[in-house]
């Protein structure tokens, strides 16, 4: 009996393996391609890899993502992919696209773990939260919800949301200045 346990177990173990290893390069080739299209989404057109030139900051015990986008040599943008550990479900991670002059111009949601139909309308296929950052340039729009003094209008019944929403777009502008604007 214990040489039959001993098989079974090495057999599970070496298919086990097998699975990881054979869906380990598909699995990190969709998320490269997620993030390429997240960049894609929060800049304008850009002819450049952003991703092959990518820079990394740690910030608050996290990592942040930046990804400069040219176009024609011209600097077009920044994306940084930031995070918040502050959501209602965990971690939020956003990908910010920032305009030359600091403005932010897009933001996309990369994942998150929010309440469905409550906190999943930070997502931009949800609702229109994300409409009232674009344009707003982060020295004059304050990024936290109205409750708490800021601009930010906060989604109905998911204020946690909001707020980590805006804790993550805040994050990633202080990535930008830190890490060298445009």
């Amino acid at each position: 009996m214990l040489v039959a346990l001993v098989v079974i177990t090495l057999v599970a173990s070496l298919l086990l393996g097998f699975v990881y290893n054979s869906t380990k390069t598909p699995i990190a080739l969709a998320k490269a391609e997620k993030v390429n299209n997240a960049i894609k989404a929060v800049l304008p057109e850009f002819d450049n890899n952003p991703s092959e030139q990518a820079q990394t900051l740690s910030l608050d015990g996290g990592e942040l993502t930046i990804y400069r986008a040219t176009q024609g040599g011209e600097s077009v943008g920044t994306a940084i992919k930031t995070f918040s550990k502050n959501g209602f479900g965990g971690n939020i991670e956003l990908m910010v696209g920032f305009l030359p002059d600091s403005s932010i111009h897009r933001i996309a949601v990369v994942s998150h773990n929010e309440t469905p139909g409550l906190g999943d309308k930070i997502d931009p296929s949800k609702s229109n939260f994300c409409v009232q950052f674009e344009g707003k340039h982060p020295d004059h729009f304050a990024l936290s919800v109205r409750k708490d003094g800021g601009d930010v209008d906060a989604i109905t019944a998911s204020t946690i949301s909001s707020r980590a929403y805006c804790d993550a777009v805040q994050r990633a502008y202080i990535a930008l200045t830190k890490g060298g604007a445009q």
